[in-house]
């Protein structure tokens, strides 16, 4: 690997022989540096950036109620001191370094809390889910949805496996109805035709709506991801398992689910950027997430051509979130690769 990384650095490296191979790549570095001055200079000199920093509790909490705007302030702090927390467990030293299970309940524990801190209750004066809005609400919908994507996902992989003729049609059946269907349908569906065939006295939450319309939806490519890490494993781990004396869901629950959803993490962390990506699609729905929040204020008069400042941020504020989403999975397919198969390092 080390020789192969060495021969394609000096053919990087050593003079073309031909000039025009000289010239062209002088033109193309010529070309990368005029983008890179020019970008800069546009960002710290051209570029009005008072649309974002005049805006950034609107981006953070939408129209939450001003004087309450302290409690999906508190969440996202929580969360932002639970992603540093983990991030830094391979270096960190004790006291501050937490155990796995610690972190997983820590975790799994962010979406109940936020949950009541964004919807009230326990003395908490009660918010309707209309003033949801910004990067809580994004948050909210990619981990509630996440959440309930993942088992169900499980499931369908499970049933679309199994030796029963019935669960498998259905888990088929499910799979690619779902993944032939556009998001966007699905969304339409549960946010606007849902409550026409419910009785009148019924009305589910907007976000809890959406929420079970992202999972459903993502449960089918879930499914999938898991289904491909649980025909990499090979028969000798469940006929050793059978040997052991393990029953056929002790099997599946001890032996080869965790091996596949180790196998799985990528594709599964590719599922999670892109439903987080995917919630952008709320703001034609109605919800005003990140999108819908930028869509807004570039309606408002006072900044007016403000476009490019707006999309850049936005931009920006995406990539750093799906950036840190990948590093968090990084570390965890790094934590669970057995000595036998070490994950590969960047």
């Amino acid at each position: 690997m080390a020789q192969r990384r060495n021969a394609r650095r000096r053919r990087l490296w050593q003079p073309r022989s031909h000039p025009l191979e000289t010239a062209l790549s002088l033109v193309i570095l010529v070309l990368i540096a005029w983008v890179v001055w020019s970008t800069g200079a546009w960002l710290f000199t051209a570029a009005d950036w008072s649309v974002v920093s005049e805006n950034l509790p609107l981006f953070a909490v939408g129209s939450y109620p001003a004087e309450q705007r302290w409690r999906p302030m508190l969440w996202l702090l929580l969360l932002g001191a639970i992603t540093v927390a983990t991030l830094l467990q391979p270096v960190a030293h004790s006291p501050w370094k937490f155990s796995g299970q610690t972190l997983s309940l820590a975790w799994l524990a962010m979406l109940p809390i936020g949950w009541l801190l964004l919807s009230g209750g326990f003395g908490l004066p009660p918010v309707s889910s209309r003033d949801w809005g910004g990067l809580t609400l994004t948050l909210m919908l990619t981990g509630a949805s996440g959440l309930l994507a993942v088992p169900l996902g499980i499931l369908l992989a499970l049933g679309r496996r199994s030796h029963l003729a019935l669960p498998r049609v259905l888990s088929r059946l499910y799979i690619d109805g779902l993944r032939a269907v556009p998001l966007i349908a699905v969304l339409f569906f549960g946010q606007l035709l849902l409550p026409l065939f419910l009785p009148v006295e019924i009305e589910i939450n907007r976000v809890l709506r959406a929420v079970i319309a992202f999972a459903l939806f993502a449960a089918a490519y879930v499914a999938e991801d898991v289904r491909g890490g649980l025909q990499a494993i090979p028969h000798t781990q469940t006929e050793a398992a059978q040997a052991l004396g393990l029953s056929p869901w002790q099997t599946q629950r001890l032996v080869v689910l965790p091996q596949a959803l180790r196998i799985a993490v990528p594709a599964l962390t590719n599922q999670a950027i892109g439903l987080l990506q995917n919630t952008s699609l709320m703001a034609i729905l109605g919800l005003v997430e990140l999108l819908g929040i930028s869509r807004s204020l570039m309606a408002n008069p006072e900044y007016i051509g403000r476009y490019l400042e707006t999309y850049v941020w936005l931009g920006g504020l995406y990539w750093l979130i799906c950036s840190v989403m990948a590093l968090l999975a990084r570390q965890l397919e790094v934590k669970t690769a057995s000595p036998s198969t070490p994950a590969e390092h960047s």
